[in-house]
C-alpha cells in the first residue's frame, strides 16, 4: 500500500471516529442535559456535523453516480450549519442573561435560508453542479450562485464567533470564563469540518495527491479534538450534579462508548484489509478482533480507573476515596436480608430445628423480617402485650424466661438489643426442640455469637435508614443549590433577583407539572423544589411530613379551580379541573379522559398545558398569601 492508500485508510477511520463521536456526544447531552438550551442547540450542531461526515464515509468505494447523489444530500448538513451555529451562540448569550429579539428573528430567517440553500443544492445546479474526481476523492463543483452561500456562511459564522466573544466578556467567574474560552477556541470545529473547500479550489494537478490526504487527516484530527472540547464544556451547562460527577461520567462514557466503538471499526477495517492473514477469512478475523478489542477496552478502563480518579479529583482525593469506600460498604435491604438468612440457616443446621425467624420490633410490635423454614412472612403473630416483659427482663403469661432465652408458643426467643442504648430492636426465634431449652454450653456460645452479629446488622440497618431519610429530605435543597450555582456563575445579579423568589422563575410551572406526574410517589415529588414553599412547610405540621403536605397543597390548589355547581364533563368551565383531577388524582389514561371529555388526544395535551399553567398561578397565589400571613404575624 502506497502513502495515498495509507492516508486514505487513516482518513476513513477518522471519519468513522467523528461520526461515532458526534452521535455519541449528542446522545449523551440529550440524556443528561436535555433541559438546558445550550446543550440542545449544540446537539443540533452535532447533527449537522454527523450528516456531513457520514456522507463522506458512505461514498468511500461507491460508484461516481451514487456518490454524486450522496454529495448533494450532504448539503442538508452544510446548509443548516450556520443557522445551528448562530442558534447555539445565542443560547450561550442567553445563559449570561443577554437576550435579543433581533437575534431571535435572524435565527428564524437563517433556518429558512438554510432550507432554501439545501433545496437549491439538491434539485438545481445553482449552488453546486457536476462532479469531478481528483487525487482519489470525488467532489462537486461550484455553481454560479455558490459565492452567495459563501458570503452567507462567513457572515453567520462570524456573527456566531462575535456572540461567543461577547458571552466570554459577560462571564462573571474565572471558571465560566475559562469554559467560554474553551468554546471560543473549539467553536471553529463545525465550520472547519463541514465547509466544502474542494468545491471552491479543487486540487491543483501539480500538487501530489498524498498532500491532499495528509491535510484531510490533520484536519479531521483537529475537528475531533475541538468537538470533544466543545462537548466537554457543554456537558457542564445545566448539570445539577457536582462538577466532579460530570467529569467522571463524561470521561467514562467516552472510554466505554466512542473509544470502544472506534476501536471496533478499526479492527473490522483492518481485518478486511488483511485478507488471508493466518489463513483465516476476513469475517472470522473481524469477529475475533471485535471480541478481543471489546474485552481489552473494558479491562483497560477498569485498570485505568484509579489513575483517572487521581487526575480528576486531585484536590478532593481523600474525600472521594472515603465516599467510594462508604458506597462499597453500605448494606442495602437485600444485603442485610441475605446476611440474616445465612445466620438463620446456620442456626437451623447447628441446633437441628426446622424453623427460625428474625422479627423486628417497631412501635412495640413484632414484625417478621426474615424466615428460614416453612413459616411464611406475616403469619407469625405479633406480641404487643408481652414485649414489656422482654424489655424489663421479667416473664409473664405465656412468655416464660429460661436464662437468656424465653419460651413462647413452642418457640425459643432470643431478645436482640441495640449496642448503643440497650433498646430492644428485635427477636431471634427458633422452633423449640424440647419443652424447655436444652442447649449445650457450646451451642449457647454459638447462639450468643451469631445473635451479636444479628444485633449489629439490625442496628446498622436502623442507622442507615435514618441517614438515608435525612439525605432524601436534603436532596431538593442540594439540587436547588446546584441550580443556583450554575445560574449565578453566568448571570450574576439578575439571577440573584430571580432566585430570591422561586415563584418568579420560569421553571415554576415545570416544577408543578413534575410534582403532579409523581403525585402518588416518585423522585419528582420527593425531590421537588416546591417542598421549600412556605405554604407546604406550614401544611407539613398537619399532614405528618413534607411529601404528604405537598400532595395536600396541590389537591387544595386543584380544588380552587373547581367551578361551582354540579360537575359536568363537557362544560367549558369544568375542563381544566376535569383534566387535572382525572389525570393526576385519579390516574386515568389519556385515551379514557379524552373520550370522557369528548376531545382528541392532541387537544387534550394542549389543554393540559393550560391547566398546569393555571394551577401554577393558583399555587403561586397561595404561596404569596401564606407569606403575607407570616409577615403580618411577624409584625404583630
Amino acid at each position: 500500500m502506497d502513502w495515498v492508500g495509507i492516508l486514505s485508510l487513516l482518513n476513513t477511520l477518522l471519519n468513522s471516529g467523528i461520526v461515532i463521536l458526534s452521535f455519541a456526544l449528542g446522545i449523551y447531552l440529550l440524556v443528561y442535559n436535555f433541559r438546558n438550551r445550550v446543550a440542545r442547540t449544540f446537539c443540533a450542531l452535532l447533527c449537522c456535523v454527523l450528516i456531513v461526515y457520514f456522507v463522506e464515509l458512505a461514498i468511500v468505494g461507491t460508484p461516481a453516480e451514487v456518490a454524486l447523489q450522496w454529495l448533494r444530500f450532504q448539503w442538508v448538513g452544510i446548509a443548516f450549519t450556520p443557522a445551528a451555529y448562530l442558534r447555539f451562540t445565542d443560547a450561550l448569550l442567553e445563559m449570561t442573561n443577554d437576550q435579543s429579539r433581533a437575534r431571535s428573528w435572524m435565527i428564524r430567517i437563517s433556518h429558512l435560508l438554510g432550507a432554501a440553500i439545501f433545496l437549491a443544492a439538491l434539485w438545481t445546479d445553482r449552488i453546486v453542479w457536476d462532479g469531478v474526481e481528483q487525487a482519489g476523492t470525488i467532489h462537486l463543483r461550484a455553481g454560479p450562485q455558490f459565492w452567495l452561500f459563501f458570503v452567507y456562511f462567513a457572515l453567520l459564522i462570524g456573527w456566531g464567533a462575535r456572540n461567543i466573544l461577547r458571552a466570554w466578556q459577560r462571564c462573571l467567574t474565572s471558571t465560566s470564563r475559562r469554559r467560554m474560552a474553551y468554546l471560543a477556541l473549539a467553536s471553529i470545529a463545525p465550520a472547519a469540518g463541514v465547509f466544502p473547500y474542494l468545491v471552491i479550489t479543487g486540487w491543483p494537478q501539480r500538487f501530489p495527491g498524498a498532500l491532499l490526504w495528509l491535510l484531510l487527516v490533520l484536519g479531521n484530527i483537529a475537528v475531533s479534538i475541538m468537538l470533544l472540547m466543545m462537548a466537554y464544556t457543554v456537558a457542564f451547562f445545566g448539570a445539577l450534579t457536582p462538577e466532579r460527577v460530570v467529569k467522571h461520567r463524561f470521561i467514562r462514557f467516552l472510554l466505554r462508548g466512542p473509544l470502544q466503538a472506534t476501536a471496533v471499526v478499526a479492527v473490522i477495517v483492518a481485518a478486511y484489509r488483511s485478507d488471508g492473514l493466518l489463513g483465516l477469512p476476513p469475517f472470522r478475523l473481524a469477529l475475533f478482533g471485535v471480541v478481543l478489542v471489546i474485552l481489552l477496552v473494558q479491562l483497560g478502563v477498569e485498570w485505568a480507573k484509579p489513575l483517572l480518579d487521581r487526575l480528576l479529583y486531585r484536590r478532593d482525593e481523600r474525600e472521594i476515596a472515603w465516599l467510594q469506600s462508604l458506597s462499597n460498604r453500605l448494606l442495602t435491604t437485600t444485603d442485610i436480608r441475605q446476611f440474616l438468612e445465612n445466620i438463620l440457616t446456620a442456626l437451623c443446621d447447628l441446633l437441628r430445628t426446622p424453623v427460625a425467624f428474625i422479627a423486628l420490633i417497631e412501635d412495640e410490635e413484632a414484625r417478621l423480617e426474615v424466615v428460614c423454614g416453612n413459616l411464611q412472612p406475616g403469619v407469625y403473630p405479633a406480641l404487643p402485650e408481652n414485649l414489656d416483659s422482654l424489655i424489663s427482663g421479667t416473664s409473664r403469661g405465656q412468655l416464660r424466661a429460661y436464662g437468656d432465652l424465653y419460651l413462647w408458643d413452642g418457640y425459643w426467643l432470643w431478645p436482640l438489643h441495640a449496642r448503643s442504648d440497650n433498646e430492644l430492636i428485635g427477636l431471634l426465634g427458633l422452633e423449640a426442640r424440647s419443652a424447655t431449652p436444652d442447649l449445650t454450653p457450646e451451642e449457647m456460645d454459638i447462639l450468643r455469637s451469631l445473635g451479636a452479629q444479628v444485633e449489629t446488622a439490625l442496628e446498622d440497618r436502623i442507622i442507615q435508614q435514618t441517614l438515608f431519610g435525612v439525605l432524601e429530605r436534603m436532596m431538593p435543597q442540594i439540587e436547588e443549590i446546584q441550580r443556583r450555582r450554575e445560574m449565578l456563575r453566568y448571570e450574576g445579579a439578575p439571577a440573584l433577583a430571580r432566585l430570591a423568589d422561586p415563584l418568579a422563575t420560569p421553571e415554576f410551572p415545570r416544577w408543578v407539572r413534575d410534582a403532579l406526574a409523581h403525585y402518588w410517589g416518585g423522585p419528582k415529588l420527593t425531590r421537588s423544589p416546591l417542598l421549600n414553599l412556605q405554604v407546604v412547610e406550614r401544611a407539613s405540621e398537619e399532614h405528618g411530613g413534607p411529601i404528604n403536605a405537598l400532595r395536600a397543597v396541590l389537591l387544595r390548589a386543584i380544588e380552587q379551580l373547581r367551578p361551582e355547581g354540579e360537575r359536568s364533563m363537557t362544560a367549558a368551565e369544568w375542563l381544566l379541573y376535569n383534566i387535572l383531577e382525572l389525570k393526576f388524582i385519579r390516574g386515568y389514561r389519556v385515551r379514557d379522559i379524552a373520550m370522557r371529555l369528548a376531545m382528541s388526544e392532541s387537544d387534550f395535551y394542549r389543554k393540559q398545558r393550560i391547566a398546569i399553567q393555571e394551577l401554577a398561578r393558583v399555587l403561586a397565589e397561595m404561596e404569596r398569601e401564606e407569606r403575607a400571613s407570616q409577615g403580618r404575624l411577624t409584625d404583630s
